[in-house]
Order: structure tokens, then C-alpha cells, then sequence
């Protein structure tokens, strides 16, 4: 593995979802590159375990958080609650959300507001009110995990591929609005990853359980390339070559084409 760069002493990053998966992961790198950080998610036991943990392991200090960034206000009282505690975030990484796999009509509306709500309100409102003391200094890093997903039209995860969708869209929109303040703003976009949430998805479908173990991603190397990302300042990141063919594709070939074969897979998903 190629040599980390190390962060400048001091500097802290905020890591959402960070309990378990790609979260944990993306933390545990921040730590290895000397950053200090502040933990987010909802559960507190997970949550002290891992600070304490990263601390130990790596030396540097680690808060855990807890906090359900669905509900309403959520995300200010988390910048108040750092701000009472004097950190200044100089990495904000948003990484909570939520999948539902299933047939649009299937699934109640409540919880399509849920996937919403986290994936992309939440999002918006952590970026916008953490964004601004950044804006403030001059400098300051942004790492939004989208997916593979954000590239296409995915029947059966529907909702959520819209959510990423716009998750990537705000952060392309945002690395140009934001070129030359000195804060950058990163996508990660990855396939499908060995996480719980993924596990929890296959056990719910059929079709999700037999995805090839070779299309299933190393949750340490997504982490991996999304912390390198965001210390670049590239603007996207699709970890694994068959990931990063397909956005090329997805991208490249007319909406018709990508909408069919989107169909086609998804209609025998479900």
C-alpha cells in the first residue's frame, strides 16, 4: 500500500455513520493519517467502543457523538455541540444513510420519506451548516459517500439510487462553486460493499444473495481510496475497475440504453 500522507497536526474530522461499515473504515483511515476525530452515529456503545479503540491505537484524540441525523434539527445541534466543545471540524465526512431494496410500490411511503430524509436532507444540511466555518478559514475538505448507484436508474433500489444521485450532483455543483476558496468537496462512489447493510439487503432478496463475491468490494479498500480521494481533492472516486467502467458507461451511453438495461436487471431482482 502506497505511503499516507499525513494530515497537519491538530486538524479533526467528523465522520457520520460511523459505527459500523464503510464509516468505521473511512475513521480508522482518518486516524492512521493523524486526524483527531469526532464520531457520529446513533449508537453510543459502538460508537465509545471504536473511539476508544482508534485512540488507543493510533494516539490521537477520538469523542463519540451519538446522534440521529434523520431527526429534524439533528445537524444543529451537532455543530452547537462541537462548538460548545471548541473543535473545529476541518473534515467533514458524510457518510449515514440508509438502503431499501424492493419494488417501489412495495415499500410504505414512510419509509421512503426515512431514505430521503438521511440520505439526502440530512446530508444537505451537515454540509451546508459545517461548510460555512470552513468557508470562514480558508480551508477545509468535504467527503460525501454516494454510490455506483448515483450514475443510473436502479429498479428496486429506486429511492435510494435517486438519493445518491443527488448526493453526487450537489457534490460536483459544489467542487466548481467552491474552486478557489480552499475548501474541497469529494465523492465516493462505491459498488457494492461488504457491509451490514449490505448483508441485511441480501438476506430481505433472492436475487441480491447471489451477486457474485467478485462484484462484492473490501470495505477497508473503498475506505482506503475515499480518504486518498478527499486528501487529493478529486471531486469523484469509483473504487474497483468494473465499478469504474460502468459509471464511465452509465455516463457515456444514451439514457434509453442505460434505462433498459437498468430495467431488464432490475425486473429480475425483483
Amino acid at each position: 500500500m502506497a505511503a499516507r500522507s499525513k494530515a497537519p497536526a491538530r486538524e479533526t474530522a467528523l465522520i457520520t455513520g460511523a459505527s459500523a461499515g464503510i464509516g468505521a473504515a473511512l475513521a480508522r483511515q482518518f486516524a492512521a493519517g493523524g486526524f483527531d476525530l469526532v464520531l457520529v452515529a446513533r449508537s453510543r456503545d459502538k460508537l465509545e467502543a471504536l473511539a476508544r479503540q482508534l485512540a488507543s491505537e493510533f494516539g490521537v484524540k477520538a469523542i463519540a457523538m451519538p446522534a440521529d441525523l434523520s431527526k429534524p434539527g439533528a445537524p444543529k445541534t451537532l455543530l452547537a455541540g462541537t462548538t460548545r466543545r471548541k473543535l473545529q471540524i476541518d473534515v467533514l465526512v458524510n457518510n449515514a444513510g440508509v438502503l431499501e431494496l424492493g419494488a417501489f410500490r412495495s415499500i410504505p411511503p414512510e419509509r421512503h420519506q426515512e431514505l430521503i430524509g438521511l440520505n439526502v436532507a440530512a446530508l444537505t444540511e451537515m454540509t451546508s451548516r459545517f461548510l460555512a466555518p470552513m468557508l470562514e478559514r480558508g480551508r477545509g475538505r468535504i467527503l460525501n459517500v454516494a454510490s455506483i448507484a448515483a450514475f443510473q436508474p436502479v429498479p428496486s433500489l429506486a429511492t435510494y439510487a435517486a438519493t445518491k444521485a443527488y448526493v453526487l450532483s450537489l457534490t460536483e455543483s459544489l467542487s466548481e462553486e467552491l474552486k478557489g476558496t480552499g475548501v474541497s468537496v469529494t465523492a465516493l462512489c462505491p459498488g457494492i460493499t461488504q457491509t451490514s447493510m449490505v448483508e441485511r439487503a441480501k438476506e430481505g432478496n433472492a436475487a441480491a444473495s447471489q451477486v457474485p463475491p467478485f462484484l462484492i468490494g473490501d470495505v477497508d479498500d473503498v475506505a482506503a481510496q475515499g480518504y486518498a480521494a478527499c486528501m487529493a481533492g478529486e471531486v469523484i472516486r469509483v473504487p474497483g475497475a468494473i465499478n469504474f467502467a460502468a459509471s464511465i458507461a452509465a455516463r457515456a451511453a444514451p439514457k434509453w440504453i442505460v434505462r433498459g438495461v437498468a430495467g431488464a436487471l432490475g425486473r429480475f431482482a425483483l
